[in-house]
Protein backbone atom coordinates (compact mmCIF):
# COMPACT_ATOMS: atom_id res chain seq x y z
CA UNK A 1 0.00 0.00 0.00
CA UNK A 2 2.98 2.32 0.22
CA UNK A 3 2.76 5.23 -2.20
CA UNK A 4 5.93 6.50 -3.81
CA UNK A 5 6.88 10.09 -2.91
CA UNK A 6 5.66 11.22 -6.34
CA UNK A 7 2.30 9.53 -5.99
CA UNK A 8 1.91 10.47 -2.36
CA UNK A 9 2.67 14.15 -2.95
CA UNK A 10 0.42 14.13 -5.98
CA UNK A 11 -2.32 13.07 -3.59
CA UNK A 12 -1.34 15.81 -1.16
CA UNK A 13 -1.49 18.46 -3.82
CA UNK A 14 -4.77 17.35 -5.29
CA UNK A 15 -5.19 14.94 -8.19
CA UNK A 16 -3.29 12.24 -10.06
CA UNK A 17 -1.57 12.69 -13.39
CA UNK A 18 -4.13 12.10 -16.16
CA UNK A 19 -4.36 11.64 -19.89
CA UNK A 20 -5.34 14.56 -22.10
CA UNK A 21 -9.10 13.89 -22.23
CA UNK A 22 -9.36 13.00 -18.55
CA UNK A 23 -7.10 15.93 -17.78
CA UNK A 24 -9.46 18.35 -19.53
CA UNK A 25 -12.40 16.96 -17.59
CA UNK A 26 -10.45 17.20 -14.36
CA UNK A 27 -9.42 20.78 -15.12
CA UNK A 28 -13.10 21.70 -15.51
CA UNK A 29 -13.87 20.05 -12.18
CA UNK A 30 -10.93 21.81 -10.54
CA UNK A 31 -12.20 25.19 -11.71
CA UNK A 32 -15.27 24.69 -9.52
CA UNK A 33 -13.32 23.70 -6.41
CA UNK A 34 -13.11 26.16 -3.53
CA UNK A 35 -11.12 24.96 -0.56
CA UNK A 36 -13.57 26.81 1.71
CA UNK A 37 -15.96 23.93 1.04
CA UNK A 38 -13.64 21.86 3.25
CA UNK A 39 -14.68 23.76 6.38
CA UNK A 40 -15.85 21.61 9.24
CA UNK A 41 -18.87 23.87 9.76
CA UNK A 42 -19.94 23.40 6.12
CA UNK A 43 -19.49 19.64 6.43
CA UNK A 44 -21.66 19.55 9.52
CA UNK A 45 -24.46 21.32 7.68
CA UNK A 46 -24.64 18.67 4.98
CA UNK A 47 -26.73 15.53 5.12
CA UNK A 48 -25.14 12.13 4.56
CA UNK A 49 -27.99 9.68 4.12
CA UNK A 50 -26.05 7.20 2.04
CA UNK A 51 -28.37 4.56 0.61
CA UNK A 52 -29.19 0.90 0.74
CA UNK A 53 -26.12 -1.16 -0.14
CA UNK A 54 -26.76 -2.67 -3.57
CA UNK A 55 -24.95 -5.95 -4.15
CA UNK A 56 -23.09 -5.99 -7.46
CA UNK A 57 -20.85 -9.04 -7.10
CA UNK A 58 -20.57 -11.80 -4.53
CA UNK A 59 -16.93 -12.75 -3.96
CA UNK A 60 -15.27 -15.76 -2.40
CA UNK A 61 -16.06 -15.89 1.31
CA UNK A 62 -13.59 -15.36 4.12
CA UNK A 63 -13.09 -17.85 6.91
CA UNK A 64 -16.20 -16.74 8.80
CA UNK A 65 -17.67 -13.90 6.74
CA UNK A 66 -19.09 -13.10 3.33
CA UNK A 67 -17.55 -10.63 0.85
CA UNK A 68 -19.45 -8.56 -1.70
CA UNK A 69 -18.81 -5.64 -3.99
CA UNK A 70 -21.63 -3.21 -3.32
CA UNK A 71 -22.68 0.26 -4.41
CA UNK A 72 -24.12 3.20 -2.50
CA UNK A 73 -25.04 6.79 -3.27
CA UNK A 74 -22.96 9.86 -2.39
CA UNK A 75 -23.83 13.34 -3.71
CA UNK A 76 -25.78 11.70 -6.54
CA UNK A 77 -22.79 9.55 -7.50
CA UNK A 78 -22.66 5.77 -7.42
CA UNK A 79 -19.73 4.72 -5.23
CA UNK A 80 -18.50 1.15 -5.11
CA UNK A 81 -17.22 -0.51 -1.96
CA UNK A 82 -16.09 -3.84 -0.54
CA UNK A 83 -18.46 -5.12 2.13
CA UNK A 84 -17.83 -7.93 4.60
CA UNK A 85 -20.53 -9.36 6.87
CA UNK A 86 -20.00 -11.99 9.61
CA UNK A 87 -21.69 -15.34 9.06
CA UNK A 88 -24.78 -16.21 11.05
CA UNK A 89 -27.62 -14.15 12.50
CA UNK A 90 -26.68 -10.69 13.83
CA UNK A 91 -26.57 -10.21 17.61
CA UNK A 92 -29.35 -8.24 19.25
CA UNK A 93 -29.15 -4.70 17.93
CA UNK A 94 -26.98 -5.69 14.96
CA UNK A 95 -23.30 -6.21 14.22
CA UNK A 96 -20.70 -3.61 15.16
CA UNK A 97 -19.21 -2.06 12.03
CA UNK A 98 -16.10 -0.31 10.78
CA UNK A 99 -15.89 2.19 7.94
CA UNK A 100 -12.55 1.31 6.34
CA UNK A 101 -10.74 4.29 4.76
CA UNK A 102 -7.85 3.32 2.51
CA UNK A 103 -4.82 5.47 1.81
CA UNK A 104 -3.82 7.08 -1.43
CA UNK A 105 -3.62 4.78 -4.44
CA UNK A 106 -3.50 6.33 -7.94
CA UNK A 107 -7.20 6.28 -8.88
CA UNK A 108 -6.55 4.85 -12.34
CA UNK A 109 -4.66 1.95 -10.74
CA UNK A 110 -7.15 1.34 -7.94
CA UNK A 111 -9.12 -1.92 -7.83
CA UNK A 112 -11.82 -2.73 -5.29
CA UNK A 113 -10.47 -6.15 -4.37
CA UNK A 114 -6.75 -5.37 -4.41
CA UNK A 115 -4.52 -4.16 -1.53
CA UNK A 116 -5.51 -3.86 2.12
CA UNK A 117 -6.73 -7.46 2.01
CA UNK A 118 -4.96 -8.55 5.22
CA UNK A 119 -6.02 -5.36 6.98
CA UNK A 120 -9.71 -5.65 6.23
CA UNK A 121 -9.64 -9.41 6.82
CA UNK A 122 -8.41 -8.92 10.39
CA UNK A 123 -11.47 -6.85 11.31
CA UNK A 124 -13.89 -8.98 9.32
CA UNK A 125 -12.57 -12.18 10.94
CA UNK A 126 -13.01 -10.57 14.37
CA UNK A 127 -16.77 -10.19 13.87
CA UNK A 128 -17.17 -6.68 12.47
CA UNK A 129 -19.08 -5.62 9.40
CA UNK A 130 -16.58 -3.65 7.31
CA UNK A 131 -17.12 -1.31 4.37
CA UNK A 132 -14.13 -0.09 2.30
CA UNK A 133 -15.16 2.65 -0.10
CA UNK A 134 -13.71 3.24 -3.54
CA UNK A 135 -13.67 7.03 -3.31
CA UNK A 136 -15.13 8.91 -6.26
CA UNK A 137 -13.08 8.51 -9.41
CA UNK A 138 -11.47 5.31 -8.07
CA UNK A 139 -12.01 2.03 -9.91
CA UNK A 140 -15.59 2.03 -11.17
CA UNK A 141 -16.90 4.71 -8.81
CA UNK A 142 -18.44 7.71 -10.52
CA UNK A 143 -17.14 11.25 -10.15
CA UNK A 144 -13.80 13.09 -10.30
CA UNK A 145 -10.83 12.12 -8.15
CA UNK A 146 -9.80 15.51 -6.78
CA UNK A 147 -7.78 14.35 -3.80
CA UNK A 148 -8.74 14.37 -0.15
CA UNK A 149 -7.15 17.57 1.15
CA UNK A 150 -8.44 20.51 -0.90
CA UNK A 151 -11.85 19.25 -2.08
CA UNK A 152 -14.62 17.71 0.05
CA UNK A 153 -15.62 14.82 -2.21
CA UNK A 154 -13.73 12.02 -0.48
CA UNK A 155 -15.00 13.20 2.90
CA UNK A 156 -18.55 13.12 1.53
CA UNK A 157 -18.01 9.57 0.27
CA UNK A 158 -16.77 8.42 3.68
CA UNK A 159 -19.67 10.12 5.46
CA UNK A 160 -22.18 8.55 3.08
CA UNK A 161 -20.56 5.15 3.63
CA UNK A 162 -21.25 5.76 7.33
CA UNK A 163 -24.82 6.77 6.49
CA UNK A 164 -25.29 3.62 4.43
CA UNK A 165 -24.14 1.40 7.30
CA UNK A 166 -26.42 3.22 9.74
CA UNK A 167 -29.46 2.35 7.64
CA UNK A 168 -28.47 -1.29 7.10
CA UNK A 169 -30.59 -3.59 9.26
CA UNK A 170 -27.67 -5.93 9.94
CA UNK A 171 -25.64 -3.16 11.59
CA UNK A 172 -25.94 -1.59 15.02
CA UNK A 173 -25.97 2.12 14.17
CA UNK A 174 -24.73 2.99 17.67
CA UNK A 175 -21.64 0.77 17.31
CA UNK A 176 -19.79 2.10 14.26
CA UNK A 177 -16.12 3.07 14.18
CA UNK A 178 -13.60 4.09 11.54
CA UNK A 179 -10.17 2.84 10.52
CA UNK A 180 -7.91 4.86 8.25
CA UNK A 181 -4.44 4.60 6.76
CA UNK A 182 -2.42 7.57 5.51
CA UNK A 183 -4.87 9.82 3.60
CA UNK A 184 -7.60 7.59 5.03
CA UNK A 185 -6.43 8.72 8.47
CA UNK A 186 -7.02 12.34 7.42
CA UNK A 187 -10.54 11.37 6.36
CA UNK A 188 -11.14 9.42 9.57
CA UNK A 189 -10.18 12.33 11.81
CA UNK A 190 -12.36 14.70 9.76
CA UNK A 191 -15.32 12.34 9.91
CA UNK A 192 -15.03 11.97 13.67
CA UNK A 193 -15.19 15.72 14.31
CA UNK A 194 -18.01 16.11 11.77
CA UNK A 195 -20.05 13.35 13.45
CA UNK A 196 -19.23 12.84 17.15
CA UNK A 197 -21.51 9.79 17.04
CA UNK A 198 -18.65 7.77 15.53
CA UNK A 199 -17.73 5.61 18.51
CA UNK A 200 -14.00 5.03 17.99
CA UNK A 201 -11.23 5.54 15.44
CA UNK A 202 -7.95 3.86 14.59
CA UNK A 203 -5.42 5.69 12.40
CA UNK A 204 -2.28 4.19 10.90
CA UNK A 205 0.42 6.52 9.53
CA UNK A 206 -2.20 9.21 9.26
CA UNK A 207 -1.99 12.54 7.50
CA UNK A 208 -3.22 14.13 10.69
CA UNK A 209 -1.28 17.38 10.78
CA UNK A 210 -3.10 20.68 10.41
CA UNK A 211 -2.84 22.55 7.12
CA UNK A 212 0.23 24.50 8.17
CA UNK A 213 1.97 21.24 9.03
CA UNK A 214 0.91 19.63 5.75
CA UNK A 215 2.29 22.56 3.77
CA UNK A 216 5.55 23.00 5.66
CA UNK A 217 6.55 19.73 7.35
CA UNK A 218 6.15 17.15 4.60
CA UNK A 219 9.12 14.81 4.24
CA UNK A 220 9.67 14.73 0.48
CA UNK A 221 10.26 17.56 -2.01
CA UNK A 222 7.63 18.24 -4.66
CA UNK A 223 8.74 16.41 -7.82
CA UNK A 224 9.11 18.62 -10.90
CA UNK A 225 7.12 16.06 -12.91
CA UNK A 226 3.80 16.80 -11.19
CA UNK A 227 1.58 18.51 -13.79
CA UNK A 228 0.86 22.20 -13.39
CA UNK A 229 -2.89 21.60 -13.10
CA UNK A 230 -2.23 19.46 -10.04
CA UNK A 231 -0.06 22.04 -8.35
CA UNK A 232 -2.67 24.67 -9.13
CA UNK A 233 -5.21 23.12 -6.76
CA UNK A 234 -3.23 24.10 -3.68
CA UNK A 235 -1.81 27.23 -5.28
CA UNK A 236 -5.32 28.41 -6.08
CA UNK A 237 -6.30 28.00 -2.43
CA UNK A 238 -3.24 29.88 -1.18
CA UNK A 239 -3.69 32.65 -3.75
CA UNK A 240 -7.27 33.20 -2.60
CA UNK A 241 -6.91 32.74 1.15
CA UNK A 242 -3.21 33.13 1.93
CA UNK A 243 -1.09 30.53 3.66
CA UNK A 244 -2.04 28.91 6.97
CA UNK A 245 0.70 31.00 8.59
CA UNK A 246 -0.62 34.29 7.17
CA UNK A 247 -4.34 33.49 7.57
CA UNK A 248 -4.66 30.94 10.38
CA UNK A 249 -8.25 31.90 11.15
CA UNK A 250 -9.43 30.68 7.76
CA UNK A 251 -7.34 27.51 7.60
CA UNK A 252 -8.28 26.53 11.14
CA UNK A 253 -11.90 26.33 10.03
CA UNK A 254 -10.87 23.59 7.59
CA UNK A 255 -8.69 21.56 9.94
CA UNK A 256 -10.09 18.74 12.06
CA UNK A 257 -7.24 19.43 14.48
CA UNK A 258 -9.01 22.62 15.51
CA UNK A 259 -12.14 20.66 16.55
CA UNK A 260 -10.63 17.89 18.67
CA UNK A 261 -12.77 18.92 21.64
CA UNK A 262 -15.79 17.67 19.71
CA UNK A 263 -14.57 14.10 19.32
CA UNK A 264 -17.17 11.71 20.67
CA UNK A 265 -14.97 8.64 20.94
CA UNK A 266 -11.38 7.56 21.61
CA UNK A 267 -8.56 7.29 19.08
CA UNK A 268 -5.75 4.81 18.65
CA UNK A 269 -2.76 6.04 16.62
CA UNK A 270 0.05 4.03 14.99
CA UNK A 271 3.15 5.12 13.06
CA UNK A 272 6.65 3.89 12.22
CA UNK A 273 9.72 6.04 12.81
CA UNK A 274 11.04 5.15 9.33
CA UNK A 275 7.81 6.18 7.58
CA UNK A 276 8.92 7.28 4.11
CA UNK A 277 5.85 9.43 3.48
CA UNK A 278 4.20 10.84 6.59
CA UNK A 279 6.24 12.79 9.15
CA UNK A 280 6.16 11.24 12.62
CA UNK A 281 5.55 14.72 14.01
CA UNK A 282 2.00 14.59 12.59
CA UNK A 283 1.31 11.63 14.88
CA UNK A 284 3.10 12.91 17.97
CA UNK A 285 1.54 16.37 17.77
CA UNK A 286 -1.98 14.97 17.46
CA UNK A 287 -1.37 12.59 20.35
CA UNK A 288 -0.08 15.43 22.54
CA UNK A 289 -2.99 17.70 21.61
CA UNK A 290 -5.53 15.01 22.47
CA UNK A 291 -3.90 14.33 25.83
CA UNK A 292 -3.84 18.06 26.60
CA UNK A 293 -7.60 18.18 25.99
CA UNK A 294 -8.19 15.14 28.18
CA UNK A 295 -9.31 13.07 25.19
CA UNK A 296 -8.68 9.31 25.35
CA UNK A 297 -5.89 8.29 22.98
CA UNK A 298 -3.51 5.38 22.59
CA UNK A 299 -0.26 6.08 20.75
CA UNK A 300 2.05 3.43 19.28
CA UNK A 301 5.34 4.40 17.62
CA UNK A 302 7.22 1.52 16.00
CA UNK A 303 11.01 1.96 15.74
CA UNK A 304 12.42 1.59 12.23
CA UNK A 305 9.05 0.61 10.73
CA UNK A 306 7.69 1.94 7.45
CA UNK A 307 4.53 3.56 6.14
CA UNK A 308 2.63 0.26 6.12
CA UNK A 309 3.99 -0.93 9.49
CA UNK A 310 5.23 -4.03 7.68
CA UNK A 311 7.61 -5.08 10.45
CA UNK A 312 4.88 -4.88 13.09
CA UNK A 313 1.83 -5.65 10.99
CA UNK A 314 0.40 -8.42 13.17
CA UNK A 315 1.03 -6.47 16.38
CA UNK A 316 -0.66 -3.36 15.01
CA UNK A 317 -3.61 -5.36 13.71
CA UNK A 318 -4.01 -7.19 17.03
CA UNK A 319 -3.97 -3.88 18.92
CA UNK A 320 -6.45 -2.34 16.50
CA UNK A 321 -8.89 -5.25 16.71
CA UNK A 322 -8.70 -5.26 20.50
CA UNK A 323 -9.34 -1.50 20.58
CA UNK A 324 -12.48 -1.80 18.47
CA UNK A 325 -13.69 -4.76 20.52
CA UNK A 326 -13.35 -2.67 23.65
CA UNK A 327 -15.00 0.48 22.32
CA UNK A 328 -17.66 -0.67 19.82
Amino acid sequence: MRATPLLFLTALLGVPALGSQAGAQSAAALAKVDVADMSVAAAREKKYPGSALKVLTTLGAGSNYSRQVVAYQSDGLTIRALLTVPNGPPPQGGWPAIVFNHGYIPPQQYRTTERYVAYQDAFAHAGFVTLKSDYRGHGSSQGEALGGYYAPGYTDDVMNALGSLKRDGRVNAARIGMWGHSMGGFLTLRAMVIDPGIKAGVIWAGVVGDYNAMMTQWNSPVPASIPQRVLDLRRKAVAKYGTPASNPTFWNTLSANNYLRDLGGPLQLHIGTADEDVPVVFHTTLSSDLKALGKPVQSYVYPADNHNLSRNLQTALTRSVAFFKEHL
